[in-house]
């Protein structure tokens, strides 16, 4: 038991400082409501001109989000297994050929749809 109070101990003090952040925040934060702050927006792209209230974007912007999630799962497994390329052998190699197919399928779909394309 002793051995996790350290880790208990983070838990705590990482949830007193989410959870405080949010209350002074609600508290100390600005309460002024217009119309304009309570307009859709997502990263600086417009809603289209024929929705109202909650508008829909264009698929441009959930295009370039699934290419960031896409290369990062990509990168974040690929950097362990070329640390350890030697150790891993034949089987290594097969299980990482497979996966850069599985990735390459989500990628070949956005760019058949445009995504890659900056107009």
């Amino acid at each position: 038991m002793n051995s996790y109070v350290p880790l208990l101990v983070m838990i705590a003090a990482a949830a007193a400082l989410s959870i405080g952040g949010l209350v002074m925040s609600s508290f100390l934060g600005p309460k002024r409501h217009n119309r304009v702050k309570l307009e859709n927006y997502e990263c600086g792209v417009e809603a289209t001109p024929a929705a109202s209230g909650r508008g829909r974007f264009p698929i441009k912007y959930y295009l370039t989000a699934m290419t960031f999630i896409v290369f990062d799962i990509e990168v974040v497994f690929l950097y362990p297994w070329a640390v350890s390329f030697h150790k891993l052998g034949l089987f290594g190699v097969v299980a990482m050929l497979s996966f850069v197919f599985l990735i390459a399928v989500p990628f070949v779909y956005e760019w058949r749809r445009g995504g890659l394309e900056w107009d």
